[in-house]
């Protein structure tokens, strides 16, 4: 069987994808990062927020109405590493990061 038979019978997985958090999360940051997560709409994501120092309001609603489109697109937002100032944004704000956004706490 030549290498393209091959090749073709195999089953290719969607990419997983990763996202790295800025620094700062404000109202400036939200619309690049709703681009952001557009762009990546579709496959797997892994989001890294091990750098975010300050969050705002807007931010979060970005990253929930992620979540809640990957799930409707059968597909997972995985939020990982996050910050002492994200999850305590989290936590004031009401938001449960392993219910409204998958928290790996794994890695």
């Amino acid at each position: 069987m030549s290498r393209a038979g091959k090749n073709s019978k195999r089953v290719k997985k969607p990419a997983r994808r990763q996202l790295q958090l800025p620094q700062v999360l404000d109202l400036t940051a939200a619309a690049p990062l709703a681009q952001s997560l557009l762009s990546r709409r579709g496959a797997d994501l892994v989001v890294d927020a091990s750098r975010v120092q300050r969050v705002g309001a807007q931010c979060l609603q970005v990253l929930l109405a992620a979540a809640a489109t990957w799930k409707m697109d059968g597909a997972r937002l995985r939020l990982v590493k996050p910050s002492d100032a994200f999850l305590e944004v989290g936590r004031l704000s009401g938001i449960n990061l392993d219910q409204d956004i998958t928290r790996d706490q794994s890695l």
